[in-house]
C-alpha cells in the first residue's frame, strides 16, 4: 500500500490513527474542509492551516473545468497553486456530474456532459478522472463512481452500485502507485444492506489504499445512516482508512466515529459562515437573528478563533446585516475552527479511553443549547 496508516488506539469501535502521505501526516479521525475550486471559500491556506486542519478536499469536476488539470499540473500541482502544501484529497467528480440531469448521458463506460459554464462537451471515465487527479497531485484520489439517487427503489440502486463496482476496478488499474499516494474505493449501495454488503466485498476483493461510504447524508436521516454504518463498517479492512464522505453535522461525526469512521467532509462550516450559522459546543446559532444585535459576549467563550477572542456577537450580526465580507470570513474561521476542536476532543478521548464520558458531554451541552446573556 502507497499510503500509511498507523492505529494508534481504539475505544469500541473507535479509533485513533495516522495517515503518512508525500506531503505530511494526518491524525484521524480528521475533518477536511472543502477546498473544491482550489480555495477554501473566505479563508487564506494559513488560516485554514490555523484551525488545524492537516488535509483538505478539492474536486475534480471543477477543477477539470475551471482553470484546467493540465493547466494545473504546468503550474506545479494544486499544492503549489493554491499554496496549501500539506495533504489533499481529491472527490472524483462523480457526485457533480451526476446532479446535471439534463446536460449529462451516462454509459457503461462513462459519462458525457455539457459543462454548464460554457455549454463545452466533456467526457468522464474512471480512466481520465483517475488522470486528473494525478495532474491534480492529489495525495488521496477517489474512485469515479455513479452517485445514487434518493429516494430510490433497490433494482435501480444495484445497477448504479455495480456500475460503481466496475468503474471501481478500471480505476483500480489506471492508478499510477507511488510512495504516499493512495487510492480510495467508495461503497455505494443507498440504504439496502444487501447492497451495501456486496459492494465492500467488491471492493475489498480489488484493494484499495483505503474506503469510503458514499451515497449518504443525502435525505435519508441519521438513524437510517447509522444503521447503514452499523452494517458497513465492521466489513471494511481494519489496517485502512475509512472516510464517510459529505457528512456531516457535528453529531453525525461523532456517532459515525464511534462506528469506527475515521475522515469526514462537509460544506456546513464554510457555507454556515456564509450563510449567518455558527456552530458551538451549545448547537447551531443563525447571527442574523435580531437577539445577538446588543450581545456583547462572543459566539463561544470557550473558543480561541479570531472571532470569539475578539469580537461580539453584535459586531457579528452588523456585519452580517451590513452584509460585510468580513462577517462571512470570521464566522467561516470560527466554524471551521469549532470542527477541528471537535475533532482534537475526539482524538483525546480515544487516547484517554474516555470517549463514553466525552460523548455523553457532547450530548449534554448540545441538547441545553445556547444561554442566554444574564
Amino acid at each position: 500500500m502507497s499510503l500509511s496508516f498507523d492505529l494508534l488506539a481504539q475505544h469500541g469501535l473507535a479509533r485513533r490513527g495516522r495517515i503518512g502521505t508525500a506531503h505530511g501526516t494526518v491524525e484521524t479521525p480528521a475533518f477536511m474542509p472543502i477546498g473544491t475550486a482550489g480555495t477554501v471559500k473566505a479563508m487564506m491556506p494559513q488560516s485554514v492551516a490555523e484551525t488545524g486542519a492537516e488535509m483538505i478536499l478539492g474536486n475534480t469536476y471543477h477543477l477539470m473545468l475551471r482553470p484546467g488539470a493540465e493547466r494545473v499540473a504546468t503550474l506545479g500541482g494544486l499544492h503549489k497553486f493554491m499554496n496549501w502544501p500539506r495533504p489533499i484529497l481529491t472527490d472524483s467528480g462523480g457526485f457533480q456530474v451526476m446532479s446535471l440531469k439534463e446536460l449529462r448521458k451516462l454509459d457503461d463506460d462513462g459519462v458525457t456532459f455539457r459543462s454548464p459554464i460554457d455549454g463545452t462537451q466533456h467526457r468522464l471515465t474512471p480512466e481520465r478522472s483517475i488522470e486528473i487527479q494525478k495532474l491534480l497531485d492529489a495525495n488521496v484520489t477517489m474512485s469515479f463512481d455513479e452517485c445514487t439517487s434518493w429516494p430510490v427503489e433497490e433494482p435501480e440502486a444495484a445497477a448504479s452500485m455495480r456500475l460503481s463496482m466496475k468503474w471501481a476496478e478500471r480505476g483500480k488499474r489506471a492508478f499510477s502507485v507511488r510512495p504516499g499516494y493512495g487510492l480510495f474505493g467508495i461503497v455505494q449501495g443507498s440504504v439496502f444492506p444487501a447492497l451495501r454488503m456486496e459492494s465492500a466485498a467488491a471492493l475489498t476483493d480489488v484493494g484499495f489504499d483505503g474506503y469510503a461510504v458514499g451515497g449518504l447524508a443525502v435525505g435519508e436521516g441519521q438513524e437510517t445512516m447509522f444503521s447503514v454504518l452499523d452494517i458497513i463498517v465492521p466489513m471494511l479492512p481494519a489496517d485502512r482508512p475509512r472516510y464517510l464522505m459529505g457528512v456531516g453535522r457535528p453529531a453525525d461525526i461523532v456517532g459515525a466515529v464511534r462506528r469506527g469512521i475515521d475522515m469526514f467532509d462537509c460544506v456546513l462550516p464554510t457555507r454556515g459562515g456564509r450563510t449567518a450559522q455558527a456552530f458551538t459546543r451549545r448547537g447551531e446559532l443563525n447571527l442574523r437573528n435580531a437577539r445577538h444585535r446588543d450581545d456583547p459576549r462572543p459566539i463561544d467563550e470557550h473558543c480561541a478563533c479570531p472571532a470569539c477572542r475578539h469580537h461580539s456577537r453584535a459586531y457579528l450580526h452588523h456585519l452580517i446585516r451590513a452584509e460585510e465580507i468580513l462577517g462571512a470570513m470570521l464566522l467561516t474561521w470560527h466554524n471551521l475552527h469549532y470542527y477541528q476542536d471537535l475533532m482534537r476532543g475526539l482524538r483525546g478521548a480515544i487516547d484517554s479511553g474516555r470517549l463514553d464520558d466525552w460523548s455523553a458531554a457532547f450530548e449534554e451541552e448540545q441538547r441545553r443549547g445556547d444561554i442566554a446573556p444574564l
